[in-house]
């Protein structure tokens, strides 16, 4: 993941020198903290057009699952005529069923490599150990970024997991698949807990950078179901 880690740790070198030079580097908000906030935000910003195109992608599907159960039903004896009627749907509401896996698997490296720029800084941004041991790494009650917190941002971090697939995970009222929904609301309730002890065990920039890329996420799903009563309409 070198190829995608790097540039991203000249992003966050760059933030950090800009704002160290401004001398917003304070005693319990570090320059190096505020780099990691602006650096997400960015991040998040450009990979924005994929997120959108992936949850739009998967909004549609949810919108159209009552019409694939009527087709499942309506030829459940007739495999052939159930995939050409599936496909004509697709066609007829411009639904992609493959349109939310590409801008995932973009985005998914990118990300991974955001994430070892992180947990590597001394590798990814900083010149050597000597220069990143000399730098202010506090961010509000925490001492130093580079040790793991016990509780409140992993708490936060598990919270805003939680909430994040919430919003995203679809509705019993969309007509989907019972088992689907199910395995969904397992894992809205399982990830949260994985994401609260894997924030416990790592730096508390890598919990810093899952919160607020959680964060982004969240008002970016809020304002997108905000919208979403328009498309429903179009699809009755």
């Amino acid at each position: 993941m070198g190829i995608f880690a790097r540039p991203l740790g000249v992003l966050v070198e760059y933030i950090y020198k800009f704002v160290a030079g401004a001398e917003l580097d304070f005693k319990v908000f570090s320059a190096y903290a505020i780099a990691i906030i602006i650096a997400t935000i960015i991040v998040k910003f450009i990979l924005l057009p994929l997120t959108l195109k992936q949850t739009k992608s998967m909004k549609n599907m949810q919108k159209i699952q009552p019409k694939l159960q009527e087709l499942q039903k309506k030829y459940k004896n007739d495999k052939e005529t159930l995939n050409m009627k599936t496909m004509e749907l697709y066609k007829e509401y411009k639904v992609n069923p493959f349109g939310g896996c590409l801008p995932l698997l973009i985005q998914f490296p990118i990300i991974i490599g955001f994430f070892n720029v992180l947990r590597n800084p001394v590798k990814y941004v900083f010149e050597n150990q000597a220069a990143y041991d000399a730098i202010n790494k506090s961010f509000l009650w925490i001492e130093n970024l580079e040790n793991p917190d016990l509780w409140i941002l992993p708490i936060v971090a598990a919270l805003t997991t939680y909430f994040q697939s919430k919003m995203m995970s679809p509705s019993t009222s969309s007509g989907g698949d019972d088992k689907a929904q199910s395995t969904q609301n397992t894992m809205t309730k399982i990830m949260p807990i994985m994401i609260l002890f894997f924030a416990r065990s790592v730096p508390s920039g890598l919990a810093l950078y899952w919160v607020i890329s959680n964060t982004f996420q969240i008002v970016q799903q809020f304002i997108i179901n905000r919208n979403a009563g328009s498309l429903k309409e179009e699809l009755k």
